[in-house]
């Protein structure tokens, strides 16, 4: 797939296809309708904000950094978005963080380090690590803006998704276009990205919309941290990658944190 398609117009191929897929759930129920009809300046400014930062430059990031980094890799730098999103949520979204739950972060991130010791990265793989990166800061940015969206503007999960997601994803299949062309795909690589659209994307977004509207930022960015020993599982199970004692313990150590945030959770409220 790398080969057939560059990383942005793969990218924006994906997110407009699943907006496409979620479009006719907003249109055909009147309610949703309504909604969209009735939707303030603010709010829209507010959805056009969450679609660029979420899906153009978010998404962009990673692909673009999946181009020049393992996949472990970038699975690995994005488990540092709680920290930057526990350090603002209390400024922007007025939810703080409790000292259990930083604890719990800082356990997580650093179990990430430990699985992925020892860490070699060459000197071409730079390009990615910035991207990446930016895309960390993206990511942060977007689960603060998307948990205030979710919890001010009253509009259910789906709206919100299809929406920016298809601002997001128009702009990200533009900019692929525009820079990187198209590539030729053969039918078995479009069935694989109408899965990733309908599966991976419009189902998961919209999910990931909706526990912004009951888990604060924080929360909800750690539980993506639970992608590493997904990854790691399914790894083992589909392509036989064995897991050392050094990895198995990180592993362990993710979740615990994992858990500590979200067990801390019901005890501060």
């Amino acid at each position: 797939m790398k080969a057939s398609l560059p990383p942005l117009t793969f990218a924006g191929l994906r997110y407009t296809l699943a907006f496409l897929c979620l479009l006719p759930f907003v249109v055909m129920k009147s309610t949703h309708r309504q909604l969209v009809k009735n939707l303030s300046k603010s709010t829209w400014l507010q959805l056009i904000l969450l679609g660029m930062v979420f899906y153009t430059f978010t998404q962009g990031a990673q692909f673009i950094g999946l181009a020049f980094l393992p996949a472990a890799t970038v699975t690995h730098l994005l488990n540092f978005s709680p920290i930057f999103v526990a350090i603002t949520s209390g400024i922007v979204n007025k939810e703080g963080t409790t000292f259990t739950q930083w604890m719990g972060i800082l356990l997580s991130v650093a179990s990430a380090i430990i699985y992925f010791l020892p860490l070699s990265i060459p000197a071409n793989q730079i390009i990615g690590l910035v991207a990446v990166f930016v895309g960390v800061l993206a990511n942060a940015s977007s689960s603060l803006l998307g948990r205030k969206i979710n919890t001010q503007s009253g509009l259910p999960a789906i709206v919100i998704t299809t929406i920016s997601m298809g601002i997001g994803g128009v702009l990200l299949l533009i900019a692929g276009a525009t820079t990187q062309g198209f590539g030729q795909l053969d039918w078995l690589q479009w069935l694989i990205i109408v899965w990733l659209a309908v599966v991976n994307t419009a189902i998961a977004f919209t999910l990931w919309n909706k526990s912004l509207q009951s888990l604060t930022a924080v929360e909800s960015s750690i539980i993506n941290n639970t992608m590493l020993p997904q990854i790691a599982i399914l790894a083992w199970v589909f392509l036989d990658e064995a897991l050392i004692l050094r990895q198995i313990i990180g592993l362990g150590l993710v979740t615990i944190g994992i858990v500590i945030v979200q067990v801390w959770r019901g005890k501060k409220r």
